[in-house]
């Protein structure tokens, strides 16, 4: 049996080298593996574009490189490309190309170059990754930290996505491929520019374009580009305004005046209501005293209630102008913060800008209406809403209460006695004494609604009267005594006798009659002054002027022994 032979590539290519035959058939092209050349398309295949690159093989190219996902690849025959030689495939000698990788390795050239140089790089933000973002660098892709993207932070990255903005390189690795960028520093370089060229031009009273920056309880920080500015509270608007976040908000677009601007520390106050009319020019004339307006409450506070007229006109309505009966309540027991109420100016103080509002006035005053309804001398029926050592308190409406003084309970009664038969809650009638409308007073009496029975008395007794009383009680400086049982008298201990050794009360007893001289009447407290001393010795001199004079030689004992005895003859 012969024996097989085996041929071995030596043997077929006449002992040549296989590796030599490859590379005589691929010449040097395999040594372009990893670099960029320039290829033209010269057809297209359902997946690849057929590319010419001056090998001695045609490349592809995926034509998924050209364009996104559902779109149509934006290339044609004869377009001239640049492309990224990967690798040769062996079993066919084709070529594999990158558009994409292609594009990379230029940009990393290009961007090394900016690097060096410390030049600015345009790039678009289009991914979130832990800690930042990536940045398409014109085909390389970059790591934007967080903390890069602006120079404060930034809750919606949302409007900066895709958009085309210079960056700064910070750190770049080629062989790891890692290129590290900022926006931050970019922003702050240009920042610093603006702020250069802002600082020398500003000027008090220039108009400023600004975003609002940051919002705190005393006012805003805006942002006039490269600078900030602050903007009080109080110069946002002339309306009143409790904190900064009821008018503006971060981010929002905001038309300022520089207000004050200090050179040295660069600090700029910032105002928006001066550009605006100040309603408070002509307010004297707008708000003329005792005239009506409807305001809205803005604020409450222990003294009273602030009430917008217009907006940027606040009017105060003090505690004490809120109610004509309510006087020791807070004002927020009578109106509420956004409540529409009708006011009436009182005063305006236009060099301090202030207005006095009253809301009792315009409501009518309830002792004026009393006043009005009921004149003196009629006849009101109450509640008995309270009781004090002094009298009664009846309720004659929903606010308004009258004063029945204790004097004024019983004709015959003491104050304090009589006002023991009353209770709170006690309905009772009382007449009308009087009215006091600027004081908020009215005086009432329960004893007036009967006739005083000691009128008739008084009507006829007058000073230097001799009446005959009644001892009603002995007290250590005096007696007291009644005459006809109705007028209540005092004789003082000094007045019981013309001598010193008979001036005791003690002499006198309860229910005795005595003779005794008026010294006063007080018609108004029912009250008479009397005297026995003085009766005593105006009898004297009558006695003498009757019988006689010490001049004809008889005594006085002679003079008024005779007058005792006619007086008791003749009774």
């Amino acid at each position: 049996m012969a024996s097989a032979t085996t041929q071995t590539p030596t043997d077929h290519f006449g002992g040549e080298d296989f590796a030599t035959l490859l590379d005589e058939t691929l010449g040097t092209d395999a040594g372009f593996e990893g670099s960029v050349v320039t290829g033209k398309v010269l057809r297209l295949t359902d997946e690849y574009a057929i590319v010419d690159v001056g090998l001695k093989s045609e490349g592809r190219v995926s034509l998924k490189e050209f364009a996104p996902p559902g779109v149509k690849p934006d290339v044609k025959p004869g377009d001239v490309i640049e492309l990224y030689v990967e690798r040769y495939e062996d079993k066919d000698g084709s070529i594999v190309l990158s558009r994409e990788k292609a594009r990379r390795e230029e940009a990393w050239t290009t961007l090394e170059k900016a690097f060096e140089a410390n030049q600015r790089v345009n790039g678009a933000i289009y991914g979130r990754v832990k800690g930042g973002f990536t940045v398409d660098l014109g085909g390389a892709m970059a790591f934007l930290p967080g903390s890069q993207v602006d120079v404060r932070p930034v809750r919606d990255v949302g409007p900066l996505m895709g958009v085309t903005q210079p960056f700064q390189i910070l750190k770049m690795d080629r062989a790891r491929g890692n290129i590290v960028v900022s926006r931050r520093a970019v922003l702050e370089e240009t920042r610093a520019e603006q702020r250069s060229e802002l600082i020398q031009g500003l000027q008090e009273g220039m108009i400023l374009d600004g975003v609002v920056k940051n919002i705190t309880d005393y006012g805003a920080f805006v942002d006039l580009g490269g600078v900030d500015g602050l903007l009080h509270v109080t110069d946002i608007a002339w309306r009143r305004i409790t904190h900064p976040a009821e008018a503006l908000h971060i981010g929002q677009s905001v038309r300022v005046q520089v207000i004050r601007f200090n050179s040295e520390t660069q600090r700029i106050s910032l105002g928006m209501k001066q550009l605006e009319a100040d309603p408070w020019e002509n307010i004297a004339t707008k708000y003329p005293p005792e005239s009506r307006f409807v305001g809205r409450v803005t604020n409450i506070t222990d003294y009273g209630a602030f009430v917008e007229l217009e907006p940027g006109v606040e009017g105060l309505v003090h505690v004490s102008e809120m109610s004509w009966t309510k006087k020791n309540v807070h004002p927020g027991k009578i109106a509420s913060t956004s409540q529409e109420v009708e006011v009436m100016v009182l005063d305006v103080d236009s060099a301090k800008r202030r207005i006095s509002l009253g809301l009792k006035q315009v409501q009518r005053n309830p002792w004026e209406q009393f006043s009005e309804e009921h004149k003196v001398g009629s006849i009101v029926e109450g509640e008995i809403r309270n009781i004090t050592e002094f009298g009664l308190f009846i309720g004659l409406s929903q606010d308004i209460d009258g004063m029945v003084h204790m004097s004024d309970l019983s004709w015959d009664e003491s104050g304090e006695e009589a006002i023991k038969h009353y209770e709170k809650g006690q309905v009772v009638k009382a007449k009308v004494l009087d009215v006091d409308v600027e004081k908020e007073r009215i005086s009432l009496g329960i004893k007036q609604l009967q006739e005083d029975p000691a009128a008739e008395v008084l009507s006829r007794v007058n000073k230097g009267d001799v009446v005959t009383c009644i001892v009603t009680a002995v007290q250590s400086n005096g007696i007291e005594v009644k005459v006809d049982d109705t007028l209540t008298g005092f004789i003082r201990r000094t007045e019981l006798a013309r001598d010193k050794a008979d001036q005791r009360p003690e002499r006198f007893a309860e229910g005795e009659k005595v003779d005794a001289k008026v010294i006063s009447v007080d018609r108004a407290s029912r009250k008479l002054a009397l005297t026995i001393k003085g009766r005593e010795v105006e009898e004297d001199k009558q006695a003498i002027s009757d019988y006689g004079s010490s001049d004809s030689g008889a005594s006085l004992g002679d003079i008024l022994g005779a007058a005792i005895r006619k007086r008791n003859t003749e009774g």
